[in-house]
């Protein structure tokens, strides 16, 4: 196991798993405890080992999301999109642009993500409206994003902008903003029901000045970009679903094996234990396909069909199985000291987060039969 997995075991142990309910209680990311993360070095586990960083594969990236997730799915996807965030601008933009940002980012004392989604816009993403326009050797930046997260107090995003509206996909490119700047205006978090913890939110963009050396990626490169990474994205959104069912079930049969019911275990009786053991076939069924999944990304070979079919199972597989889990407690799986409830919204937000299960369905078809005539 890489150092930096072990840390992040450690690190979930000590401040995930005791504060998770409490976090999902108020409703709000935390910041103190990614900057006690960023201490222990995982906001620093995806960049380059030149920024001191640990730079570690995607199978060790999987590792490390779940065993966060095994407490708070919320925490883990905040804290990998400020981490994807710095390595991506290590790693795209000259080094004395990225000195401003980067090692603040992996220190904790800045956080960000990437900007994509808007009110209108999610999981069509080449239907974006926010407008780039050229300003002599720079760009100008108009227009709103949503759904974002750590946008509730993060303020460094890399930002997905229409350069060309007639050239579709193709016309958008993906710009550094920084929220300190003029032009940038922070909009109320989204006032969520469960998830709270991600910071979604969202911010309006006027005439925002972008310097040349800030385009991360030109029209043309950025889409196609974004597309690459979307597919390890979904591949560990529906890892660290897996992970949350396998806290459910965990919980459940230990509770099972010591609550008694008419002269017997909970987990003595056929029922009972038929739905753990469902419960137990579908989780090991998505860890297969997340397996299925990761070995094309770290073979650099195509994983869209692979991380479509991941995604879509692990989410839908998610929703239903905690239930089921939280079933299995009686009454008692609505308490506040269990994950259930809490780890079942995070799955509805899973349905949400990088293509919805929709999308999935409709990625999947498009390989299968081609395009919709």
């Amino acid at each position: 196991m890489h150092e930096i997995v072990q840390a992040a075991t450690r690190f979930a142990a000590t401040h995930v798993a005791p504060n998770a309910a409490k976090w999902t209680r108020e409703g709000r990311m935390q910041v103190d405890a990614l900057k006690a993360a960023a201490a222990e070095g995982l906001l620093a586990f995806q960049a380059p080992r030149t920024w001191g960083g640990h730079e570690i594969d995607f199978g060790d990236k999987l590792d490390l999301l779940q065993v966060l997730a095994h407490h708070s799915y919320d925490f883990a996807f905040s804290l990998t999109n400020t981490a994807g965030c710095a390595a991506n601008l290590a790693t795209t933009l000259p080094r004395a642009v990225a000195e401003r940002y980067v090692p603040a980012m992996l220190k904790g004392e800045r956080f960000g993500g990437s900007a994509l989604s808007e009110p209108g816009a999610g999981s069509d993403f080449a239907g974006i409206k926010t407008s780039a326009v050229k300003d002599g050797d720079g760009w100008r930046l108009t227009g709103e994003k949503g759904w974002i997260t750590n946008a509730a107090f993060g303020d460094v995003f890399i930002t997905y902008a229409q350069t060309d509206p007639t050239q579709g996909w193709r016309g958008i490119g993906s710009f550094l903003v920084d929220g300190t700047r003029d032009g940038f205006r922070r909009a109320d978090p989204e006032a969520l029901a469960g998830g709270g913890v991600i910071g979604a939110g969202g911010f309006k963009l006027e005439n925002y000045r972008v310097n040349a050396d800030e385009v991360v990626a030109p029209p043309g490169q950025a889409f196609r970009r974004a597309m690459a990474s979307v597919n390890q994205a979904r591949t560990y959104v529906a890892a660290m679903c897996v992970a949350m069912v396998d806290a459910c079930l965990d919980t459940a049969v230990a509770y099972g094996k010591s609550r008694e019911a008419f002269g017997s275990p909970l987990a003595a009786k056929q029922g009972w234990r038929w739905m753990a053991a469902d419960i137990a076939t579908d989780a090991e069924a998505a860890r297969q396909l997340v397996a299925s999944a990761a070995a094309k990304i770290i073979a650099n070979e195509d994983a869209a069909l692979a991380s479509a079919h991941a995604k879509k199972f692990a989410t839908r597989m998610a929703v239903q199985r905690i239930s089921d889990a939280c079933q299995l407690m009686g009454a008692a799986g609505l308490r506040e000291e269990y994950p259930f409830l809490r780890h079942l919204a995070s799955a509805r937000v899973a349905n949400y987060t990088d293509g919805s299960t929709e999308m999935q369905n409709e990625r999947i078809a498009a390989i299968l039969l081609g395009p919709a005539q």
